[in-house]
């Protein structure tokens, strides 16, 4: 029953999460940005984001 009230999109994630389980080596191929924040959420990706904007200003610093 509660299947019925699940949206199309929370379905698809679901079904794409399970597949990612069942065979993880697959999932190389077509992963992209979308995989990744996906599997780390809200916190994890905030500090992605924060490390990617540090590493930039390192770089500008040292090597510009």
């Amino acid at each position: 029953m509660s299947q019925e009230r699940e949206s199309p999109e929370r379905r698809r994630e679901k079904m794409r999460q399970e597949e990612l389980k069942r065979n993880p080596g697959g999932s190389f191929q077509g992963s992209g940005l979308t995989d990744l924040v996906g599997s780390l959420g809200w916190k994890g990706t905030g500090i992605l984001i924060l490390v990617i904007i540090f590493a930039f200003i390192i770089y500008s610093v040292f090597f510009l």
